[in-house]
């Protein structure tokens, strides 16, 4: 496996060297979708609004934690609301808001809830996701905060779901990382479940070197996007505001061939979130 991932590197510094992020951003005729973002006030809106306008993003999906919130309005921008569930929910108030579309998803914050996948207090919300024909977003992999315990945010426990569930999309969330070959081999091997790439490295990502970019962020995706075999496996994500939407947009296109660009960048994210952009 370590040779396969030593010649996908190879491939990409032949790849990085024929073609720039810049050309192909003016050829480009199609929507970008991010799919993992975070706008909790007025302030964070009004800068991915700005950021998005910059870089061709024309949907998002927004993660929060409370049925209560209402969803974003950013510009002319195509919103959908993923509800971030809470150790205690309430059951009844999930299904309006997947009833009435206020919610396009429902995310489960594995590491930051003491509860595997596969908890029996997750399932009736399995069962609703199947109902209403809505995606499942898992946190995966490491935890912004000391206080998350890592083995509930390991991604093999979405398999168990994955196979309970076949009629639900799962979509594991920042590649797991840093389990990216766990995480690869249950998409893989599962055909509805599905990453995204958001917040593999956050903050300012053109303070990082290029070693350091190639090491922990294209060389690690590259070798996913190849392990899994499938181009519609994968899509963008930020994590706006942990990382500027443009930035690691820019940094994370060198480990997709410049032919999968618009099934990662916007198919795929609008196919498993039945996102239609304006």
């Amino acid at each position: 496996m370590k040779r396969l991932q030593i010649l996908s590197i190879i491939g990409l510094v032949i790849f990085t060297s024929m073609t720039t992020t810049q050309a192909i951003a003016a050829t480009r005729d199609y929507p970008i979708i991010d799919a993992h973002i975070h706008v909790d006030d007025k302030a964070s809106q009004d800068e991915f609004f700005k950021q998005a306008k910059a870089n061709g993003i024309k949907a998002f999906i927004a993660h929060t934690h409370d049925e209560n919130s209402e969803t974003p309005k950013i510009g002319d921008l195509n919103s959908t609301y993923c509800l971030g569930v809470q150790d205690k929910f309430n059951l009844v108030k999930i299904e309006a808001g997947l009833k009435s579309k206020k919610f396009g998803c429902v995310k489960i914050y594995l590491g930051y809830i003491y509860k595997y996948a596969y908890d029996k207090a997750y399932l009736p919300i399995y069962k609703l996701a199947e109902k209403y024909q809505i995606p499942i977003v898992f946190h995966t992999g490491d935890t912004n905060t000391s206080k998350g315990k890592l083995k509930y945010a390991d991604p093999m426990t979405i398999d168990e779901v994955a196979v309970d569930y076949p009629k639900v999309n799962f979509i594991m969330a920042h590649l797991g990382n840093p389990w990216i070959n766990t995480a690869s081999e249950v998409a893989y091997k599962n055909p509805n479940v599905y990453v995204d790439m958001s917040a593999l490295l956050i903050g300012d990502i053109s303070s990082y070197s290029q070693d350091d970019l190639q090491k922990y962020l294209i060389g690690p995706i590259s070798w996913a996007f190849g392990y899994m075999e499938s181009s519609k496996k994968m899509m963008y994500g930020s994590d706006f505001p942990l990382a500027d939407t443009g930035k690691y947009l820019q940094a994370v296109l060198k480990a997709i061939p410049a032919a999968n660009h618009r099934e990662f960048l916007y198919e795929n994210a609008a196919r498993v979130f039945n996102i239609k952009v304006k």
